[in-house]
C-alpha cells in the first residue's frame, strides 16, 4: 500500500514518516516546498495533482492542514488525512476543512470542539507521540563528554516569544492597553482554563485587530473569525511571552537555569543562554541530562498537550509542566511529570525535585514507560488509520 506525503519541514515529518514505514506502507514524499518556501499554493496544487493522478494512492498526508491539498483530494477522490501539530493553524479556518475526503486529527479538544461542526464525522481528538526508537539509539550512543556538555539543573528550550509576539507593535489607547492586560494577568493566574476568547467582543477584536499593524486578514475562501484570531494569533501569544519571561526570572534569580533560544535573555541576567539546540542531534540530549526540564506550554494551545511533554519524557527526561485541562486524561501527575498551577507552585516544585533525586529519577521513569506504551508514534499511527477507515 503506497501513500503520499507533503512535506514543508515540520520536525514531525521524518518521524511519522518513520512510523509509517513500519508498520508496512510504502511512502512516497513530495519535498518541492521543503527546498522552496516561497512556492505559492496553486504551485504546489499542481505539483500534487500530478503526482496523485499518476498511480494509485491509499490516501494523501500532510503534518497541519494544507485547504490547498484538500481540495486536489477531493476532485480526485482521495482521503486526505492531516495531522495537526501547532496551535493556531489559521488554515482550519478554510471552507476546505468541510470537504468529504478530510480526515482531520486535532491534538487540542477546545480546537476539536470549534471545528468538529464543519464536518462531522470526519474530524478526531488524539494527542501526539514521541519516537523513541530514534531518541533511544542517540542517547545510547552519547558520549561522556556529551552528558557532561548537556547536563543542567533546569533547562528550557524554547522562544521567550518576545520576538514572535506581533501583538507587541500594536498602538493602544490607554483603555485599550488597561483591557489588554487585565486579561493577560487574569489569564496568567489561571492553569486548565483558558478564557481569553470569552472575554473578546466581536467589536473589541475588530477594533484591537486594527491597531495592530500588517495583521492577518482572512482570505475570502475562509471563515472569517476575528474574535479567535486576536485571542489566539496574538494575544495568547503576549500572554505566553509574559509567563515565560516571569517564570524564567523567578526561577534564575534562585536556581542554576539553562535556556537554549535565539531569543534576547538580557533582562534575566542571571540566566546562562546557551543559544539554539539542534533538534534531532542535541535537544534529545538535554532533555536527558537535565535534572529539571521545564515546559511553559504557549497559551494558543488552550486544553491539548504540546509536543515538547512528549519529546522530554519519551526522552526519559523529568518534567515540570504547566497544568493543561488534558493533561490527567493522559498521564498520572506525580507518577509520570509534575505540573504547576502557579508560578510560585513552580518555583516549589524546583526547590523540592532537585533536592529529592530519587523521587525524581522514579518519575521520569515512569514518564518513559507510559510513552513507550501508550504515545509512540508508531502506536499513534495505527490508530489514525483505524480512526481513518474504520471497519465495516
Amino acid at each position: 500500500m503506497k501513500i503520499y506525503i507533503y512535506r514543508y519541514g515540520s520536525l514531525c515529518e521524518p518521524d511519522i514518516i518513520d512510523a509509517f514505514k513500519h508498520i508496512g506502507l510504502e511512502v512516497y514524499e513530495e519535498n518541492a516546498e521543503v527546498y522552496n518556501k516561497n512556492m505559492l499554493p496553486s504551485q504546489a496544487a499542481s505539483i500534487a495533482s500530478a503526482t496523485l493522478a499518476k498511480e494509485k494512492y491509499a490516501f494523501a498526508f500532510t503534518i497541519n492542514f494544507f485547504p490547498w491539498l484538500s481540495d486536489v483530494c477531493q476532485l480526485l477522490n482521495i482521503t486526505y488525512i492531516s495531522l495537526i501539530v501547532d496551535s493556531p493553524v489559521l488554515e482550519l479556518y478554510s471552507n476546505a476543512i468541510s470537504n468529504s475526503v478530510n480526515k482531520i486529527f486535532l491534538f487540542d479538544k477546545m480546537l476539536f470542539n470549534e471545528f468538529k461542526q464543519y464536518n462531522k464525522e470526519h474530524i478526531f481528538h488524539i494527542p501526539l507521540a514521541a519516537n523513541t526508537s530514534r531518541t533511544d539509539e542517540l542517547i545510547s550512543h552519547a558520549s561522556d563528554s556529551d552528558k557532561k556538555k548537556y547536563t543542567s539543573d533546569i533547562s528550557f528550550i524554547g522562544s521567550t516569544y518576545q520576538e514572535k509576539c506581533p501583538f507587541n507593535n500594536a498602538v493602544l489607547s490607554d483603555y485599550e492597553r488597561g483591557f489588554v492586560d487585565g486579561i493577560i494577568n487574569s489569564q496568567l493566574e489561571i492553569y486548565g482554563f483558558n478564557f481569553i476568547e470569552s472575554m473578546l467582543t466581536d467589536e473589541m477584536a475588530d477594533r484591537l485587530l486594527a491597531k495592530i499593524p500588517d495583521h492577518y486578514v482572512f482570505p475570502a475562501s475562509f471563515r472569517a473569525n476575528n474574535k479567535a484570531l486576536v485571542a489566539q494569533y496574538y494575544l495568547s501569544v503576549k500572554v505566553a511571552e509574559q509567563e515565560r519571561l516571569r517564570a524564567l526570572r523567578l526561577l534564575s534569580d534562585s536556581f542554576n537555569v539553562d535556556i537554549y533560544t535565539g531569543s534576547d535573555t538580557s533582562s534575566m541576567p542571571n540566566i546562562h543562554n546557551r543559544g539554539f539546540a539542534k533538534s534531532l542531534t542535541e535537544m534529545p540530549l538535554i532533555f536527558n541530562n537535565s535534572k529539571i526540564n521545564l515546559n511553559i506550554t504557549a497559551k494558543s494551545i488552550r486544553s491539548g498537550l504540546s509536543l515538547r511533554i512528549f519529546d522530554v519524557l519519551g526522552c526519559g527526561g523529568f518534567l515540570i509542566t504547566n497544568y493543561q485541562a488534558e493533561l490527567p486524561e493522559f498521564f498520572e501527575i506525580g507518577k509520570d511529570l509534575v505540573a504547576y498551577e502557579s508560578l510560585e507552585h513552580l518555583k516549589e516544585l524546583c526547590a523540592y525535585y532537585l533536592a529529592h533525586e530519587d523521587e525524581r529519577l522514579e518519575i521520569a521513569q515512569h514518564g518513559y514507560e507510559t510513552i513507550k506504551k501508550h504515545h509512540t508514534y508508531d502506536i499513534r499511527v495505527l490508530q489514525i488509520i483505524e480512526k481513518s477507515f474504520p471497519a465495516r
